[in-house]
């Protein structure tokens, strides 16, 4: 299945900087007990046994907002525990993570893509977490935080990836909403039904030629198995790459996607900077549970879909995140207790709701059903459709971050600003991937 994998940037590369900025929004990083983050040690005691722990995440300002108020209440039934929260958007935030890691000054909590979670635990990075509840995780899900049978990292939710889109400009251009189910057929077919429709600056999607993530999902479509191999090997489809590349180049032509300028300005969750919230895309990748945020930023606009299929589906199911516990927190004892009431607390899930995907214990998933709010049943939605026939996720062989953190989208930033032929991709990544084997 798909390598979900973003691993661990080179340490020794990274500069040492500041704590994470705000998020996109425009938010100062702030605590939930009137605390501001800033450097410092990875937590702090005072003589009178307050404890402060560090805690780091990456999400839109829904998420903020809730993880914020979570934290607020954790403080208020456990008076000695304060937080020094750091959050920001996904943008550069695994390089602060590891700068700090590598000057082990890593928060006490750290919020860890999934596909993470391998090499920071065959680092020991990661402190176990043996007193943490998991009885009522599905053990699919607990499976990529665990080393040697212990867990080192806790899912936090269950999410599926797929299609967001302007279902409100779809409608005003009367263009047939796509359904799920769809094909990559009718998704190409649909961007031509665009042509000499959309206004000056409006684009079907973003240029995906050469993004990893959208092209994997093409190639699994095609029962052309992963993009990495479990052993680690190149395992790019060229015939399944040059098809997906040539398509693009395609519509670049037409100017269905956005000139490489614009498609590089994208920053997604960003009122001014998402291509999507600012009308000049129509269609982009998402995850079921970030449907909340999308529609905050512009109410009812939007819409979800599969991720469009071939032979076998496009879309997949996979655990949304992963919280640990950084080997260095001086606090272990009481990060682990937080990270347990986090995932297993209805009054945590209650605040929480979808904002890190459906969450992973199931009484509490089950209870948030029940009263789910319409936008929710809009993410929901996708993930139960995806649940039908997507792939099954997995992390994959460690070691390849920079493969598809930097060789990927050098090799798309050529291909979008015509620089390289789609053959000539296809060789770069065949021939990147050499240092990663």
């Amino acid at each position: 299945m798909l390598k979900w994998k973003r691993l661990l940037v080179s340490l020794m590369a990274l500069s040492l900087v500041g704590m994470l900025a705000a998020c996109g929004g425009g938010g100062k990083p702030g605590g939930a007990n009137g605390e501001t983050a800033g450097a410092g040690n990875a937590s702090g005691a005072g003589g009178d046994g307050q404890i402060k722990l560090r805690m780091m995440w990456w999400g839109s300002q829904e998420r903020h907002e809730a993880t914020l108020a979570a934290l607020e209440l954790y403080t208020k039934n456990h008076p000695n525990i304060t937080f020094e929260p750091e959050y920001s958007g996904m943008d550069g935030y695994l390089d602060k993570l590891s700068t700090q890691a590598a000057a082990k000054n890593a928060p006490d909590i750290i919020q860890l893509d999934p596909g993470w979670a391998p090499d920071w635990a065959g680092r020991n990075q990661l402190s176990p977490l043996d007193s943490v509840d998991v009885a009522k995780i599905d053990p699919k899900l607990l499976a990529g935080g665990q080393k040697d049978g212990t867990q080192y990292a806790v899912p936090l939710g269950s999410v599926a990836f797929g299609l967001i889109y302007d279902k409100a400009a779809l409608d005003k251009l009367g263009i047939k909403n796509p359904e799920n189910g769809w094909t990559w057929d009718e998704f190409f077919a649909l961007a031509k039904e665009f042509k000499g429709k959309l206004p000056s600056g409006q684009y079907f999607t973003k240029d995906y030629a050469a993004n990893y993530f959208m092209y994997s999902a093409y190639q699994y479509s095609k029962g052309k198995g992963t993009v990495i191999s479990d052993d680690g090997k190149f395992n790019v489809d060229q015939e399944s790459f040059l098809e997906w590349t040539k398509r693009f180049e395609e519509l670049r032509k037409e100017g269905l996607v956005p000139p490489a300028d614009v498609n590089s300005s994208d920053k997604e969750f960003d009122p001014q900077m998402d291509l999507m919230v600012a009308g000049k895309i129509l269609f982009r990748y998402s995850f079921s549970n970030n449907y909340g945020a999308w529609d905050s930023l512009k109410p009812g606009a939007y819409a979800l879909v599969t991720m469009p299929r071939a032979e076998e589906a496009g879309g997949w199911l996979k655990p949304s995140m992963y919280l640990a516990v950084s080997e260095n927190s001086k606090y272990k004892e009481e990060a682990e207790k937080f990270i347990d009431w986090f995932v297993n607390d209805p009054e945590a899930a209650a605040i929480l709701k979808t904002s890190r995907g459906l969450p992973v214990n199931k009484d509490n998933a089950a209870a948030l059903e029940e009263s789910m709010s319409e936008v929710d049943k809009v993410g929901m939605g996708l993930l139960r459709a995806t649940e039908q026939d997507g792939q099954t996720w997995t992390a994959g062989p460690g070691g390849w971050t920079n493969y598809i953190d930097k060789d990927w989208p050098l090799v798309h930033d050529q291909l979008s600003f015509n620089k390289i032929t789609p053959e000539e991709a296809f060789e770069q990544l065949k021939e990147a991937a050499l240092a990663y084997e």
